[in-house]
């Protein structure tokens, strides 16, 4: 379904991303792991064309994301760093605006509730905790039920039980209708639980990329497959 492609973004100071390549198929949830300022945030901005990659190409389907930018756009949801909320609208509100469709609109009450701010929808966003503009932000994301899903550090600000609840949002989106997720994080175990592919971040590149599955049988966790790698791309550098 996505293709990344030698996909290079490097800034000023000479961080970014360098010669990135893997491909997600349909149905897969893709974790992208790594140190903070590793790139993955980079990535997930040149998938939705926030940012202009200085070399490679994103593909969906076959369709180049420049030449195909609102026919892809219209197919996906994202939430990128912090949630992109109006403070001073209420929690309704800033669903509305989100909303593309009067389909899309129609289902802001379903969303609201999935994301459990159902009793909130009149209060405004400027009110709400770090957590719950998590939430709403992801509530966002998923309106519409789009075919791909970008969430950066979507358990940001949560407790416990709100990390548990985006993760069992994320697994039924994924059974029931077949939704692509790429997902980042620097906290392995999260990305463990919920994703069934695990591409690995370091100081700009792709160091690894494997199944879950495959992952599990040679180790005893997500955590220790990335501590091998990064040790090992580490010893190659000295």
């Amino acid at each position: 379904m996505i293709r990344i492609n030698k996909l290079t973004k490097l800034y000023s100071n000479k961080r970014g991303i360098k010669n990135i390549s893997f491909e997600i198929e349909t149905g897969d949830i893709l974790g992208l792991l790594g140190p903070n300022g590793s790139g993955e945030t980079t990535i997930m901005k040149t998938m939705l064309s926030l940012i202009r990659e200085d070399s490679g190409t994103v593909e969906v389907d076959g369709m180049d994301i420049h030449e195909n930018f609102e026919k892809i756009m219209a197919r996906t949801g994202a939430l990128i760093e912090a949630p992109a909320i109006y403070k001073d609208l209420t929690a309704y509100q800033n669903m509305y605006l989100a909303a593309k469709t009067p389909e899309e609109r129609q289902d802001i009450d379903r969303m609201l509730k999935v994301v459990h701010l159902e009793k909130y929808a009149s209060d405004k966003a400027g009110k709400f905790s770090l957590g719950m503009k998590q939430r709403l932000g992801l509530a966002k994301a998923l309106l519409g039920r789009p075919d791909i899903i970008l969430l950066d550090e979507p358990v940001n600000g949560l407790d416990i039980e709100g990390v548990v609840e985006i993760r069992d949002i994320i697994r039924e989106m994924n059974e029931k209708y077949g939704t692509t997720f790429v997902i980042s994080s620097h906290i392995a175990s999260e990305i463990e639980k919920v994703c069934n592919k695990a591409a690995v971040i370091y100081d700009g590149d792709l160091i690894a990329f494997d199944a879950m599955e495959r992952i599990l049988s040679l180790y005893p966790s997500l955590e220790e497959y990335f501590l091998d790698r990064v040790h090992e791309r580490r010893g190659s550098s000295i």
